[in-house]
């Protein structure tokens, strides 16, 4: 097991500023790096533990807060700021960023996405089809669109504010997703994709994730039985060990 560096490393892009905590292997070669998106409400704390286990082993990773991501950011904007739009704005900054970095291997960044970043991660690769070498998606909310356009099937019946979990969304979060599909907008990205969903998420329903298997070209659903949204700690070393292997897999 070689060691690595713990770092924090901000970006900023679009006059707002990004926080976040790179793990790089103490290594002379430039090393694959996986790009880890948490989901709503979350922060780059979720993946700590994957990307401690990455690092350990010759991965690299990155892992931020999304701006206005979570009430406990440590980035830029207020959660009433954010939309599904604004995250895909900040992860194709961490993309353009990461490539350049002389320890990394540009030809070798995976993106990673748990819940709603597992949804920012697939539109992204669906743009950076070139840049980005292998995607995983952890229980992707691939149904944001959906549920909210049931819940708000009007722009006229969109409030100004709606707090969801204890945060604070902002009517642009919800006119932003009005009418859109997200299926029209993934499945673009012919490299390999690895899906990880359980088979009692009530969140996102696995039908999501076997929707989106069916529609990318070389993608695979790992189904884990019992397991909701937000896995147990047995899964989440499951899941771990399978991106290890799946980066090894496609470098």
């Amino acid at each position: 097991m070689s060691s690595y560096q713990k770092e924090i490393i901000k970006i900023k892009h679009r006059g707002r500023e990004i926080y976040g905590v790179s793990y790089m292997p103490n290594s002379k070669k430039k090393c694959p790096v996986v790009i880890f998106s948490h989901g709503f409400n979350g922060t780059n704390i979720d993946f700590a533990m994957n990307s401690d286990y990455l690092a350990k082993n010759g991965v690299g990773a990155y892992c931020f807060d999304f701006c206005g991501g979570s009430i406990n950011s440590k980035s830029d904007l207020k959660t009433k700021e954010m939309t599904i739009f604004t995250e895909k704005e900040d992860l194709s900054a961490v993309v353009e960023t990461i490539r350049n970095w002389e320890t990394v291997d540009q030809d070798n960044v995976f993106l990673f996405g748990g819940s709603m970043g597992g949804l920012v991660s697939a539109l992204v690769a669906d743009e950076y089809v070139e840049e980005i070498k292998g995607l995983l998606l952890l229980f992707p909310a691939l149904g944001i669109a959906d549920n909210w356009n049931e819940r708000f099937p009007t722009l006229k019946s969109i409030p100004d504010t709606h707090e969801l979990w204890g945060v604070q969304l902002g009517r642009t979060f919800f006119e932003s997703i009005h009418g859109y599909d997200v299926f029209d907008h993934i499945g673009e990205f012919n490299k390999n994709v690895l899906i990880f969903h359980g088979n009692q998420d009530e969140i996102v329903e696995l039908e999501y994730g076997k929707r989106a298997e069916k529609l990318y070209p070389h993608a695979k659903i790992e189904v884990f039985p019992g397991e909701g949204h937000g896995f147990s700690d047995a899964a989440n070393k499951k899941v771990a060990e399978m991106t290890y292997e799946f980066v090894k897999a496609n470098i």
